[in-house]
């Protein structure tokens, strides 16, 4: 699907579909009381009859309408004419691209940027209408016999009444673009049934996008090179399966300049049944998305080299399956980390802190300033936060502070939870230095109090994306989300405008 701006007066538009926005009251946008001018009141005189009230994200199809080129106008509703929150322009935005592909339209002109959006400029309304687009055409079909009903909208055209303001628009354009390729990257690989998204489909994705990408350099650590170096807790994750554990290592250099790395760290437990703690059937639906923090990891890398950002990254991505069998970690079971830390693993159900505490120890020797880890770690931050915000814990505040802006800016947000010291005490082991779980209580901070012990030689972050990875609501509505892609990527930016 393509994106263009367009400066054209209105009259001259010759596209097959326009779309405008329409408030409540029967009040019109400026652009709609534009075309009302030339269709000779067309416009309000429909609103007159109560056909189209105006709520946000209700559409109505009009065909011909007089003297209007275009063959097709699509009027949106806007609700009150009063300037929009982000979730209110992201919802009028989706309305209209799933009302324009049901209705077949593959050109359409949108007249929505000039929608007041709260504290927002030009260039977030494009790069956000350039997102919103893409995931509300988003289908996964690869393994139906008979696909669903493909995308008609083959391209966008956005009207941009300021002209000297096409040049940041294309520029938002071209970032939209990019996060949406990532996004859709981590969707398709999170979608994928666990027998096929294993730990060495993900590696042979990452070294995929070494080759489509050269600023990206992959290597690959088998379970024999994790046992030379001693990762124990990572090794006793993968024990009870058949299938390789992976650590695989990708670094990003889009400058000469020499740079501290920011490394990002993501769980890919390929399925998780619990292991010999096993969760119960109705529990293991969806484990195929606790790989999520890896997909990220590979989406957010996929973006930064899209847009060429001038930045050194590191990508670590901690890949096994948990699985019972003789063979698997026994509850009560003591393992030495990387780090040298004993562990007592009380559950293990809890596997994603263990393999991703190795991976924190092994991404020292890359000597990152910035580290971010991003996981599907706890069920307890569901219920915490529900599925609209990620939780995040840090050591470090002015870390927390720059993802949370960036999660506010792209409307992929995080909320903060405490990790004070107070927590730590529900970690003790009597036979270990400590055990893998904290108890029902404070479930997603002691998760993360246990990743902090790895964490002390660097600035970190824990993103629990357990309940904005994935969405599960029941066995026929289950997808992922690609988040917290566009929160990362925009931290990216951010950092990438401060060098």
């Amino acid at each position: 699907m393509k994106f263009n701006i367009e400066t054209n007066d209105l009259d001259k538009a010759t596209h097959y579909c326009l779309v405008i926005g329409i408030f409540e009251n029967n009040e019109l946008t400026p652009t709609a009381k534009k075309l009302d001018k030339i269709s000779k009141n067309y416009f309000s005189k429909l609103l007159k009859t109560g056909e189209m009230e105006g709520k946000t994200g209700q559409t109505l199809l009009l065909h011909h309408v007089p003297h209007i080129r275009a063959e097709r106008v699509l009027l949106v509703g806007c609700g009150k004419n009063t300037p929009l929150t982000t979730h209110e322009y992201r919802k009028i935005v989706s309305s209209s691209i799933k009302a324009l592909n049901t209705a077949k339209i593959k050109d359409a002109l949108l007249c929505l940027t000039e929608l007041t959006v709260c504290d927002r400029d030009l260039s977030w309304k494009v790069k956000q209408l350039v997102e919103v687009s893409f995931d509300a055409l988003y289908q996964f079909n690869e393994f139906k016999s008979h696909k669903e009903f493909k995308p008609s909208l083959q391209q966008i055209n956005l009207l941009i009444a300021e002209k000297n303001a096409a040049k940041s628009a294309e520029t938002a354009i071209k970032q939209g673009l990019a996060i949406a390729s990532g996004v859709e990257f981590t969707k398709n690989l999170a979608n994928q049934p666990a027998n096929i998204a294993t730990p060495t489909y993900l590696a042979d994705q990452a070294k995929q996008l070494a080759k489509q990408y050269k600023s990206i350099k992959v290597k690959v650590l088998e379970e024999s090179d994790m046992k030379k170096l001693g990762m124990g807790a990572f090794l006793a994750v993968a024990k009870g399966s058949d299938q390789d554990a992976k650590l695989v290592c990708l670094e990003y250099k889009g400058t000469a300049k020499k740079q501290t790395p920011i490394a990002l760290v993501g769980k890919g437990i390929t399925f998780d049944t619990g292991g010999l703690s096993l969760k119960p059937a109705d529990s293991m639906v969806g484990m195929k998305y606790d790989m999520c923090g890896a997909a990220t990891v590979l989406g957010t890398l996929k973006t930064a080299a899209e847009l060429k950002l001038p930045l050194h990254l590191v990508g670590i991505l901690a890949l096994a399956e948990n699985m019972p069998s003789g063979k698997a970690t026994r509850p009560e079971d003591i393992v030495t980390s990387l780090s040298g830390q004993t562990i007592e693993i009380m559950n293990t159900d809890a596997e994603g802190r263990l393999v991703l505490c190795d991976a924190l120890t092994y991404v020292e020797r890359y000597k990152p300033d910035v580290v971010i880890d991003i996981a599907t770690l706890t069920g307890a931050v569901v219920i915490a936060l529900g599925h609209h915000a990620t939780g995040m814990l840090s050591n470090h505040q002015p870390l927390a502070d720059e993802l949370l802006a960036a999660g506010i800016e792209s409307h992929d947000r995080a909320w903060q939870m405490p990790l004070w010291e107070e927590y730590q005490d529900q970690l003790k082991s009597p036979f270990a230095d400590m055990s893998n779980v904290g108890g029902r209580t404070g479930g997603v901070i002691t998760a993360a109090c246990f990743l902090s012990r790895f964490a002390k030689k660097f600035h970190w972050a824990h993103l629990d994306a357990a309940g904005t990875a994935a969405m599960m609501m029941g066995n026929d509505h289950r997808y992922a989300t690609g988040r917290p892609v566009p929160m990362l990527v925009q931290f990216l930016l951010n950092k990438s405008s401060s060098h």
